[in-house]
């Protein structure tokens, strides 16, 4: 690792030549400072500490979208986006829905053709197949 680098480090991990070796080393020398201001006792006199946490604003949002935001949502308006988003994850939840009755569909398939002799036995539903019919229609 160069010099450049090698500051960048905590100095717990400087010095070690290959010691880092992924992010989690980081994160870990990240949480044992945590833990050990922690047991130190440096959050304990924080401004603010028992009281909520004020929520209506976002400081890193810009103060003119965050307005339009809150005027939107109190009229139970949301932007394009917002609702566009929550009707691409309605139908992502849908197709999720139908791969769940496909899989419900194939396990019955599977106990009715254990039942039945080979003659009555069915054949399952295939993902693919079922999705390929429908971009045909």
């Amino acid at each position: 690792m160069d010099a450049v680098n090698e500051r960048k480090l905590p100095p717990e991990l400087r010095g070690r030549g290959n010691a880092v070796r992924s992010e989690t080393d980081i994160v870990n020398v990240v949480e044992q400072r945590i833990w050990h201001s922690m047991e130190e006792g440096h959050f304990e006199n924080l401004p603010g500490k028992g009281k909520p946490l004020n929520l209506n604003s976002n400081p890193h949002a810009d103060p003119a979208e965050d307005t339009l935001y809150r005027i939107l949502s109190r009229n139970s308006c949301a932007p394009e986006w917002v609702e566009l988003n929550k009707e691409i994850r309605g139908m992502i939840a849908g197709w999720r829905v139908l791969q769940e009755q496909i899989r419900q569909i194939n396990d019955k398939v599977f106990r009715y053709n254990q039942i039945v002799s080979f003659g009555r036995q069915m054949f399952g539903l295939n993902w693919e197949k079922e999705v390929d019919k429908l971009k045909s229609n």
